[in-house]
C-alpha cells in the first residue's frame, strides 16, 4: 500500500525532556524529531494496536485491535456490544498504541482522537478494501483468523470506527539515541 499523507501535515516537535538531545553521546548526530513520514510507515505496518478507552465509571480499558490506516484515518472495528463499543459510546475520546518491546531499538506510536462510528456503505467497502489488503490471508482466506470480517462490516455485526489523529507521539530508540516526538494535527 502507498504512503498516504494526510490533507494537512502535523506539526512536529521534539521534546528534549525525554530525549537524548538532552545528555547525548559523544560523537552522536544531533537528536531531531521523528518524521511524520516513518511514524505513517509504522501505523501502515503494524498488526496489532492497543486500543485506551474509558469505561462510564471512569476506569480505563485497554485491548488489542486489528486496525488499517485510510486516508488519515485509523480503523478498527469491534462488536456492538462489546465493552469497547459501549465505552465509546458513552466518550469517543481513544488511544491506539502500537510499536514493539525493545528498550533499545524501535518507534513505538500512540494516536489519540476521537472515534466516529462509520455507517457509509462506501466508506465501509474502503475500509474493508484496506484491511484486506494489509492484513490478506488473515481476512480473504477461508482458514484466516478474521475472515468474514467485511461481511460482518457489511451487515452490522462489527461496528467500525474511525479515529482521525488530533496528537500523536512517537517514543524512538535507536542505539542508544532516545526521541520523543509529538505531532499535532
Amino acid at each position: 500500500m502507498p504512503t498516504e499523507q494526510p490533507a494537512q501535515q502535523p506539526t512536529a516537535e521534539l521534546d528534549a525532556r525525554y530525549s537524548s538531545a538532552l545528555n547525548p553521546r559523544p560523537g552522536a548526530a544531533d537528536v531531531v524529531a521523528t518524521e511524520w513520514a516513518e511514524a505513517l510507515r509504522q501505523l501502515q505496518a503494524a498488526e496489532i494496536f492497543w486500543l485506551s478507552t474509558v469505561r462510564p465509571d471512569g476506569r480505563l480499558h485497554v485491548t488489542p485491535v486489528i486496525a488499517a490506516w485510510q486516508d488519515g484515518v485509523l480503523y478498527f472495528s469491534t462488536g456492538p456490544t462489546e465493552q469497547k463499543a459501549k465505552n465509546l459510546a458513552h466518550d469517543a475520546h481513544c488511544a491506539l498504541t502500537t510499536g514493539g518491546n525493545a528498550l533499545t531499538e524501535g518507534l513505538d506510536l500512540v494516536v489519540e482522537g476521537t472515534a466516529e462510528q462509520v455507517a457509509d456503505p462506501a466508506r465501509l467497502e474502503e475500509v474493508i478494501t484496506a484491511y484486506e489488503a494489509k492484513y490478506g490471508a488473515h481476512i480473504t482466506s477461508p482458514e484466516g483468523t478474521f475472515h468474514g470480517i467485511g461481511d460482518a462490516f457489511r451487515k452490522g455485526d462489527a461496528v467500525v470506527f474511525a479515529v482521525a489523529p488530533g496528537t500523536a507521539y512517537g517514543f524512538g530508540r535507536d542505539d542508544g539515541v532516545y526521541t520523543h516526538t509529538r505531532w499535532t494535527f
